[in-house]
């Protein structure tokens, strides 16, 4: 499981430097005071949401990196695998389809299960 964090944290790096990057053109691209509002298009303000946006997925980006930070820190303390919540062990296959979960199904679904 190492292997595979690391290797979907390469992957939130490149994302994240991708994404500011893109951010940082966009606002560059517009000089100060210049206002590219066409009323008919809308213009003006789809770079400005386009950067907002990229800014966005970034923090979403680093977010998951601090979480695969955590998992690799429980890999290391042998805590690995348990619901932050209820301490009971995650599922193979959802550590598999999300090696950087921390709640199992049943608390990450709000203990909501079928009667």
């Amino acid at each position: 499981m190492r292997e595979a964090l690391l290797k979907e944290r390469t992957i939130y790096e490149e994302q994240v430097e991708a994404l500011k990057d893109e951010a940082e053109s966009l606002a560059l691209e517009r000089e100060p005071g210049d206002v590219q509002f066409d009323e008919e298009s809308g213009e003006g303000g789809t770079a400005s949401l386009e950067r907002e946006l990229d800014l966005s997925l970034s923090a979403q980006a680093l977010e998951a990196i601090h979480l695969i930070d955590d998992a690799l820190d429980g890999i290391d303390k042998g805590t690995y695998g348990l619901c932050d919540s209820c301490h009971k062990p995650i599922s193979k296959a959802r550590l598999r389809a999300l090696p950087y979960a921390r709640l199992c199904i049943e608390c990450k679904s709000g203990g909501l299960h079928r009667h």
